[in-house]
């Protein structure tokens, strides 16, 4: 490498606060909009109901948004990779109750079949796959509209639901299944998750620099990338604090899933080859595949994800009320967790949108549902709420995705 070419990567890399200023109004103007609407709608919903009720800011309510926003968002995992495809599933709703009352079934002590709550767990998440990688095939293989494939499923599946509860209700007796959604780590076990969470994000990402560099690929703005690994550092750690303010209670194991699981999904769409993949396919199928891309794999699998995630979501849910029923998985599972990722950033048109969306999406939707109740409006005011952002982000999106076509992006 010459000295000039050095000198032009380091220019690059370090840029001034004002190129930094430059480049996001850039990117602003061309419909790369990023994280900032979302989190300017989480201050607006924060600071309305504290001002309502200021009770809403504190530490018991703080853990009751986590559990409460767990079941949804983790559903949305799924959804956002189907979404990434340009497509979507209808079913997980039904998918996510049946696959409650699968886990419940094997719990019983009476049913002949009792085999321990984790096992039953991912039984049931192993059902939700292979319902998921079911209805995948009829959109990969025969080309059937996942719309179409997906609603049909939310009926056929809801209706295997009815058959499997003639009794109409199973009280959830395994205590590692009623743990997922009412387990609290002790004060210390809270700050050692916060900072084994701030560690390894910044290996992930320092990984990532050492990576480019051993490439000799120039890197992003160094210093950006350090207030990013301060960022989420501090956010762990206030997460940690304020959980464990809660009299009695610590760190939710429910936060804890959602930060496995956006860790792992994450790590599964920017640092695998299924992942890029995800991403071709979402943006333009047709060039995917004379890429040599296996399109019809990839639709699988996402759609076994979307299975997996819709049966943890049931399973999460079924956790909080310690039993499942008939109307397990209906109600507004299945809009919650589509608006949820929509609302997080992930674009309906397919190839634009990043996991974490789903996190910010499911707390949006979990804040307004919280402060709500809390405040004591009514379930319409909640359902009207949540379909006005619901449009304003699908129309951010229309909006976004116009200007980056006339931009050239």
């Amino acid at each position: 490498m010459t000295v000039e070419s050095e000198a032009a990567r380091a220019a690059d890399t370090e840029l001034s606060p004002g190129d930094l200023f430059r480049r996001a109004w850039d990117n602003l103007r061309s419909g790369e909009l990023g994280a900032g609407p979302i989190i300017v709608a989480l201050l607006i919903i924060t600071l309305f109901f504290y001002f309502k009720d200021a009770t809403y800011v504190g530490s018991t309510n703080f853990n009751n948004v986590i559990v409460q926003m767990a079941g949804t968002t983790i559903i949305a995992f799924g959804v956002v990779f189907v979404l990434l495809l340009g497509e979507i599933d209808l079913s997980i709703g039904s998918v996510s109750g049946l696959a409650a009352v699968v886990a419940a079934e094997l719990q019983l002590p009476d049913s002949g079949h009792q085999i321990p709550g984790l096992l039953a767990i991912f039984a049931a998440i192993a059902a939700g796959a292979a319902i998921g990688a079911f209805q995948g095939s009829f959109v990969a293989f025969l080309g059937v509209p996942s719309f179409v494939v997906t609603l049909a499923g939310l009926l056929a599946w809801q209706g295997v639901l009815f058959k499997s509860l003639p009794q109409s209700v199973i009280i959830i007796q395994d205590s590692t299944i009623n743990n997922v959604a009412s387990y609290y780590f002790s004060h210390l076990a809270g700050w050692i998750i916060a900072a084994a969470a701030s560690a390894l994000y910044a290996l992930m990402v320092l990984g990532g620099v050492v990576g480019r560099l051993r490439a000799g690929i120039r890197v992003p703005n160094l210093p950006l990338i350090l207030a990013k690994i301060v960022g989420v550092t501090a956010i762990a750690f206030f997460v940690a604090y304020k959980s464990n303010a809660d009299p009695g209670r610590g760190v939710p194991f429910a936060g804890l899933l959602i930060l496995l699981l956006l860790l792992l999904w994450t790590f599964v769409a920017t640092r695998t080859t299924f992942g890029r993949h995800v991403y071709a396919v979402g943006g333009n199928a047709e060039a995917a595949r004379r890429a040599g891309i296996n399109v019809a794999r990839i639709r699988v699998l996402v759609f076994a994800i979307s299975g997996a995630m819709a049966a943890l979501g049931g399973i999460v849910f079924a956790s909080r009320v310690q039993s499942v029923n008939l109307a397990s998985g209906s109600g507004t599972v299945l809009l919650d967790a589509i608006s949820a990722a929509v609302i997080g950033g992930t674009s309906l048109f397919g190839g634009r949108g990043k996991v974490v969306s789903a996190v910010l999406g499911g707390l949006v939707i979990a804040l307004i549902a919280n402060g709500i109740d809390l405040v004591g409006y009514s379930a319409a005011t909640k359902q009207i709420t949540t379909g006005v952002i619901l449009l304003a982000a699908v129309t951010l999106d229309t909006v976004a995705r116009r200007r980056q076509e006339a931009s050239g992006r």
